[in-house]
């Protein structure tokens, strides 16, 4: 089915207009300001860092197993730095503004799918969320629990 080229720029219009929707919202507003301040805050950026070349020496433990010489010291780092990242201030409300955001364009997406048709899977990622027993695998190639 060809799109007429005043269909289609209605549909180009409305998808700008969505887009706009979208970035006006408060979800969005948090989200940027959630980034901006881990962005400008040292102590955040510091921990991440540190994180990062923990995580690094931790993917080179792991070519070896526990049979690396650091192998617990590095991986008792990693655990204590994830939990260290996951409760700062900054960090943990940017991640809370990014699941929100994620969120919402999730719900988005499963109201345009269901808009066009009943039968179209959107694979959400979390299978708590799929509807009718579809586990997030329909787009990937793998097999899925769809019905």
């Amino acid at each position: 089915m060809l799109i007429t080229t005043a269909t289609g720029s209605g549909v180009l219009h409305s998808a700008y207009e969505l887009g706009d929707f979208v970035t006006s919202s408060e979800v969005y507003v948090d989200y940027i300001e959630a980034k901006k301040t881990v962005d400008n805050d040292e102590e955040a950026q510091q921990l991440i860092s540190t994180f990062t070349r923990l995580k690094d020496q931790y993917d080179e433990v792991q070519r070896f197993g526990k049979y690396h010489p650091d192998f617990k010291r590095v991986t008792k780092e990693v655990r204590e730095t994830k939990r260290m990242v996951d409760t700062h201030e900054s960090i943990a409300q940017y991640k809370k503004a990014e699941k929100a955001l994620e969120e919402l364009l999730r719900d988005v997406s499963l109201i345009i799918a269901d808009t066009v048709s009943k039968s179209i899977k959107v694979p959400t990622g979390n299978p708590f969320f799929d509807q009718d027993g579809c586990s997030g695998g329909c787009g990937s190639g793998g097999s899925c629990g769809c019905s």
